[in-house]
């Protein structure tokens, strides 16, 4: 298992940019919502599965060992959770999020289904 790393040609980039990969590494499916939904609380594997609805066995499996092996997740007593790294990343990211509530309170309202 590997995971992108800084200095080696990425999807869509091959300069070895440190961004670069992390974007690509953060772009990959489901990534973004384990560590997410780890930011919540630590949870097991089972845990973790039913909070990303719809995510399969074999790919959180492997996000959550490209994640381990980012050094951005680790094993604790209550299950997987965030490692320092981790945690400063996504406290990085909650600037987005607020700024994603004021974008979508500024979008036109949606018809209903």
């Amino acid at each position: 298992m590997s995971f992108p790393q800084p200095g080696d040609p990425v999807r869509g980039s091959a300069s070895g940019k440190p961004i670069m990969a992390l974007l690509d590494l953060l772009g990959r499916r489901w990534t973004l919502r384990v560590l997410w939904e780890l930011h919540q609380a630590p949870a097991s594997f089972r845990e973790l599965q039913a909070r990303c609805e719809g995510v399969s066995p074999s790919v959180l499996n492997t996000r959550l060992g490209e994640l381990r092996e980012a050094q951005l997740l680790e094993n604790g007593e209550r299950g997987y959770q965030l490692s320092s790294l981790g945690l400063e990343l996504v406290q990085r990211c909650l600037p987005l999020a607020v700024w994603a509530e004021g974008w979508a309170a500024q979008l036109p309202a949606r018809p209903e289904k």
